[in-house]
């Protein structure tokens, strides 16, 4: 279907008062984060834009012929285009942009957002898995696209550990050089983002005129939002005390993470405050559970009764389960817990108990020499950990594993 220039899809602020509810103490924290006319025109607008350049890509590379030009794509990825010999026009103009680092990046916030993120360790991960990817469930025209690609028959725990594989290889140190880890799995999820936009967008239940583009502008900004800035926000909460400058490169290395996704730099944050500012008008927009909220929460709630533990599986399993549920309704709210068909009377039991030794461990860190850098290293440690408790042995890959959805685009 076609719509005409500045259509804004019905989605756009459909729940934006109990967004807003839901939202109440940012809102209080701060008082003129609310978007001019003019921008909140421009963020719904932003639902029916995809990603040019990358979208562009794949359109010749499906015309070549995936099996021919996929593996193209992972030798300049890997490599270079230096190291391919006559390289086609279409890949060389996509990594002539990406390989050209924008001008205001700065390397030095790059290295010291990466510290800052190992040095959140497990809590970080707990906070981006109970508080962003299951309350981000509350936007259901993207719990949609999931659905509309079988994303929900991998189960919760497969969607979850590739997520945290790809933050991890952001926030690893060096991941974000040019043939960092980090890098080549955001440009892997970049295809595989328009690979999925091409394929749902064609779909006869997809609904453009209320849903918009399928990973969208304002989507993906908010989903990078979500990944990188609200575990730093809710390990603050819970006792790890950030400076600004620690905060603002946080926020610098989400604004280089979401250039190499696609996302256009007006929806990009110059520093922490705009990143929260960001969040808040985004979460206005997107806001909309329905029962695809209780479809995807519901699996990811249990999901931690299934993992692979060496050890009292059945009781280690109701153990985590309570842990996750509680951190999710000190940060989400019954309002947020009911949207999600979570039990609503959990006791918020975790993050109380974690408060006081994630402040003496973080202020301990400061004090001593070279404790910030221990921190780190044990921080990244239990991350690790955490990944291979929820997969076991067999790991995860990124971006490699969609052939379904690439035939089904072609």
């Amino acid at each position: 279907m076609t719509t005409d220039k500045g259509f804004i899809p019905s989605r756009h602020g459909a729940h934006r008062d109990q967004a807003r509810a839901m939202l109440g103490i940012v809102g209080w924290l701060l008082p003129d984060a609310e978007p001019s006319e003019q921008r909140w025109q421009a963020m719904g607008e932003a639902l029916m834009e995809g990603d040019a350049p990358m979208d562009e890509l794949l359109e010749w590379m499906l015309t070549s012929g995936m099996q021919k030009t996929r593996p193209l794509f992972e030798q300049a990825l890997k490599q270079g285009i230096q190291s391919m010999g006559q390289v086609p026009a279409p890949l060389k103009k996509f990594f002539s942009i990406v390989d050209q680092r924008p001008h205001w990046l700065d390397e030095s916030k790059i290295t010291l957002a990466c510290q800052v993120h190992d040095r959140a360790g497990v809590t970080g991960v707990y906070i981006g898995r109970d508080v962003a990817l299951i309350g981000g469930y509350q936007a259901s025209a993207f719990n949609r696209t999931l659905l509309l690609t079988g994303a929900l028959n991998k189960g919760p725990t497969r969607r979850f550990a590739e997520t945290l594989r790809w933050a991890l290889d952001t926030t690893g140190a060096g991941g974000l050089q040019r043939y960092g880890d980090g890098f080549k799995s955001t440009l892997r999820v970049r295809l595989i983002h328009a690979i999925v936009r091409r394929h749902v967008r064609q779909l006869p239940d997809w609904q453009m005129q209320d849903w918009g583009l399928p990973i969208n502008q304002t989507d993906m900004a908010a989903t990078l939002l979500g990944a990188l800035i609200v575990p730093l926000v809710g390990a603050q909460v819970l006792g790890m005390p950030l400076t600004r400058p620690e905060r603002d490169a946080v926020a610098h290395h989400a604004r280089y993470t979401g250039w190499l996704m696609g996302v256009n730099e007006e929806w990009l944050p110059t520093n922490n405050r705009e990143a929260l500012v960001l969040l808040y008008q985004f979460l206005q927009s997107i806001t909309n559970p329905d029962e695809t909220s209780r479809q995807l929460a519901q699996p990811l709630g249990d999901e931690p009764l299934h993992r692979p533990y060496r050890h009292l599986a059945a009781l280690r399993g109701r153990y985590e389960r309570s842990k996750h549920l509680s951190i999710s309704r000190a940060f989400l709210g019954r309002r947020g817990m009911r949207n999600l068909g979570l039990p609503e009377n959990v006791l918020p039991w975790y993050p109380a108990i974690a408060l006081p030794t994630s402040l003496l461990k973080h202020a301990g860190s400061r004090l001593l020499p070279g404790g910030k850098q221990r921190l780190a290293r044990r921080g990244r440690a239990e991350q690790e950990a955490f990944l291979k408790l929820m997969t076991g042995e067999q790991g995860v890959s990124i971006g490699l594993g969609a052939n379904h959805i690439t035939r089904n685009a072609a």
